[in-house]
């Protein structure tokens, strides 16, 4: 059905879901729009371990599969994702007669939005969530800013600035996922957005290689070693990070192979650990006083804003910039994203446009996604 024939969203409620490339669970939030976003429920849901595992594994640059794996897999994650939707709902007891959407992100396996045949690769068959819950799916929201030329990433920051631009400060969301990325938010002029390297996945990936852990809980393998300099300079030293605007990437170009060409074979794990937290922060904190030298408040949100080390040296590299989480704004940083997705599964119903092409490079604005019908 066209966007044009269905009814107006903005009745009820939209369930939104993702898994980021921490692939550290699917995050659900139920949203109510009137007009302002409010968030009835929010949890995170784990994977299922073995499923999660895969995911990593087949994130890796190196990492093949069959047609036939792909396929189960695809639907595997769809089966996730619908388990969730329905948890999610029971746990906040809202009937399914008052949800209008899921806007399903997916797990992203692959994403090259540039070369001679660009693409983005979400796994998680929105036709088996709409099946086994009965509700409307809106997913794939990547794949058509890709098709119009752009980068189809990051996708937050129509949302970012809605919902948190100001009139009176320029101001920066920061999402801090397994890849950070930035929203700027001027006060007069276009909006801007695009990843800046990485937050939370070298450092996660690199905790589960080393202590058997899927994140590094309060910074404290990295708080056992020191930043190695050599080593921080080989890891900068990567082409991508001058690349400027619009530009995003994911866990298939940083990951750990990209680290350990770069080690030089006696670091201490800790203190390669602490290293690639120190690279976040410098890489997020150059792409800002770069691109917005004018920022006076950056908004944080994501995993990433649980790491104190983390957000202690983004406050070093950014002096004068009020650091906050997205909490002081009334919105909750580890559900962002999620409520972001229902926001876009209602712009989608509504027939509007999901992208902003300053942010992504596409040659206009674009309504994302596909409509899978109850």
């Amino acid at each position: 059905m066209a966007a044009a024939e269905t009814e107006a969203p903005d009745g009820g409620c939209f369930l939104g879901l993702i898994s980021g490339t921490s692939v550290d669970g699917v995050d659900a939030a139920l949203v109510r729009f009137s007009p302002a976003p409010h968030v009835l429920f929010a949890r995170t849901y784990p994977l299922p371990e073995d499923l999660a595992a895969e995911v990593l594994r087949l994130s890796q640059a190196e990492a093949r599969l069959s047609l036939d794996d792909a396929g189960r897999l695809d639907t595997r994650l769809g089966q996730a994702f619908a388990a969730v939707a329905r948890q999610a709902l029971a746990e906040a007891g809202v009937p399914l007669s008052d949800v209008r959407a899921i806007g399903s992100h997916g797990q992203t396996l692959r994403h090259d939005p540039r070369g001679d045949a660009p693409f983005t690769l979400q796994m998680g068959d929105p036709n088996v969530i709409a099946e086994a819950t009965g509700l409307c799916t809106v997913a794939d929201f990547r794949r058509r800013d890709v098709a119009a030329g752009g980068q189809g990433a990051p996708l937050m920051t129509a949302f970012h600035a809605a919902v948190l631009r100001a009139e009176d400060e320029d101001r920066a969301v920061l999402n801090l996922g397994g890849i950070a990325n930035l929203t700027l938010l001027p006060r007069r002029g276009e909006v801007v957005g695009f990843d800046t390297g990485p937050a939370n996945g070298l450092m996660d990936a690199w905790c589960l290689r080393h202590r058997g852990r899927r994140y590094d809980r309060d910074a404290a393998f990295a708080a056992e070693g020191r930043v190695d300099a050599a080593l921080l300079e080989r890891l900068l030293a990567e082409p991508w990070f001058a690349l400027p605007p619009p530009k995003s990437t994911g866990r298939d170009q940083f990951q750990l192979d990209w680290v350990g060409a770069r080690l030089a074979g006696n670091e201490a794990p800790a203190d390669v650990q602490a290293t690639l937290c120190e690279l976040s922060a410098v890489t997020i904190a150059e792409a800002l006083r770069r691109t917005q030298p004018g920022t006076r408040r950056l908004i944080a949100c994501g995993g990433g804003v649980h790491n104190p080390l983390l957000m202690r040296r983004l406050a070093y590299h950014l002096p004068g910039i009020v650091l906050e989480t997205s909490a002081t704004h009334g919105l909750d940083p580890d559900f962002v994203e999620a409520a972001g997705f229902a926001w876009l599964a209602r712009q989608t119903l509504a027939g509007r446009p999901g992208n902003l092409p300053s942010v992504t490079g596409a040659r206009g604005p674009r309504v994302l996604g596909a409509i899978h019908l109850a």
